[in-house]
């Protein structure tokens, strides 16, 4: 008997999945797995019939529930937003936990979060997702089997107290979020004084950033095949062929639906992606799903910049990657798809170094533009200097007033440099 009681309380959590009309459930699936509970039975809606109680028919719920019951489920989790209302509908239909996709990310971000700014940004979202379901939090996913799990609290009183409660805690975690916010800016705009130029790898989770920039910096980001591994960006320095060095950083990686609370607490870190000089768009080419996670990182970078107050510095330079092309490599059929879906785009493999030389040299163009020749004046030793540690300088020859250089140029220094290209001064001399 003992064993058996072990075992029991050992056990993964059970989930029913349900999804709508056409989704397959995979991503569900995989969300799930990285949560740590274990799939009992899915459910993908042929159609849904809006009603106000459920989302949809009271027969399909009655049909759900029983489905659950059968396969001896513990919840059950719908792949689209639940309205805080019909979350406390399900559960009393059910009499089982309900949840929607968000809350699990939102759970999956809890898990993984390390640092102090993650812990923090996590639990803003958190509480700002759970206030208005406060009577549904009293359950906990992660119970023993046969506890009261779902109940609903201790009625109208308590939970007006428990709200109160909460609006203060999210007062007390926005403050200490914005302490971190500024010690992070801070560091960013020593960053930004640097002339080096900065490019974010960004994609989907799960695409093989950390793997990237592992391969190419020698860095020891933490690697995981789950979903959400890195939530804490990292910044390693990079060195291209031809001496010029670049820092890179590998960012958080996108989902889709991803909770609109997420994105607000994640402002800060999400900026790294936004302000970089160079977006590297990491794809996972042999995932079936390649041109809809493509679309929805392009999605999620547009609602960080409305979300930003400073959508003039959001970054338009980009280059595709798709990563894991020894995964493709030998199916025709497969490589001749993603060339028609991503023209252009460069193939390397994080795991054997494939395309790691074009990689560089595209890196290079993007960042260090064409080869232009400037006379600097010898008062503007400083530019001088910025030039020689931010770029890379091919020829160079000294007169009396002034130095001519023939130079490609990173980032913040091409502006500081434009009034002494050769080419203009000698359309302005005509």
């Amino acid at each position: 008997m003992m064993i058996d009681l072990e075992e029991e309380q050992n056990r993964k959590v059970r989930a029913f999945l349900v999804g709508e009309p056409g989704n397959d459930l995979n991503e569900l699936k995989g969300l799930i797995d990285t949560l740590g509970l274990e799939t009992a039975g899915t459910l993908t809606l042929s159609r849904i019939e809006i009603k106000p109680a459920y989302g949809m028919g009271s027969g399909k719920a009655h049909e759900i529930c029983n489905l659950a019951t059968e396969s001896e489920s513990d919840c059950i989790i719908f792949d689209f937003n639940l309205e805080p209302t019909k979350q406390r509908n399900w559960e009393k239909l059910s009499k089982i936990p309900c949840f929607d996709r968000q809350e699990v990310i939102i759970r999956i971000f809890a898990q993984r979060a390390r640092t102090k700014e993650a812990v923090l940004q996590v639990e803003l979202a958190r509480l700002t997702y759970s206030l208005p379901r406060l009577a549904h939090s009293y359950g906990d996913m992660a119970r023993q089997r046969g506890g009261s799990y779902g109940s609903k609290g201790a009625g109208e009183t308590q939970l007006e107290l428990d709200q109160r409660r909460i609006r203060t805690k999210i007062m007390q975690t926005k403050k200490e979020l914005e302490e971190v916010m500024r010690t992070r800016e801070t560091q960013r705009k020593k960053r930004t004084g640097l002339p080096v130029p900065e490019c974010a790898l960004i994609g989907y989770t799960n695409a093989g950033k950390s793997s990237l920039l592992n391969a190419l910096t020698g860095a020891e980001t933490f690697v995981e095949d789950k979903l959400f591994a890195t939530l804490d960006p990292l910044t390693r320095k990079l060195n291209l062929k031809d001496g010029q060095g670049i820092l890179m950083t590998d960012t958080v990686g996108f989902i889709s639906n991803l909770p609109h609370s997420l994105i607000e607490a994640f402002k800060s870190t999400l900026d790294e992606a936004r302000m970089a000089d160079l977006q590297l768009i990491v794809i996972d080419a042999s995932d079936p799903n390649a041109e809809q996670q493509y679309n929805t990182v392009l999605k999620v970078l547009e609602e960080i910049n409305k979300a930003s107050s400073a959508e003039d510095n959001s970054c338009s330079n980009r280059l595709i990657i798709l990563n894991k092309w020894d995964d493709v490599l030998g199916n025709a059929l497969d490589t001749a798809a993603l060339d028609v879906l991503f023209p252009g785009a460069i193939k390397v493999s994080a795991k054997t170094r494939f395309g790691f030389e074009e990689l560089s040299d595209r890196i290079s163009e993007k960042l260090l533009g064409a080869e232009r020749e400037y006379e600097i004046p010898a008062e503007e030793a400083e530019l001088l200097r910025r030039i020689r540690s931010g770029g890379v300088i091919l020829k160079e020859e000294w007169k009396d007033a002034s130095v001519i250089i023939k130079a490609r140029i990173a980032g913040k220094t091409v502006a500081m440099a434009e009034p002494f290209l050769t080419s203009r001064r000698n359309s302005n001399e005509l």
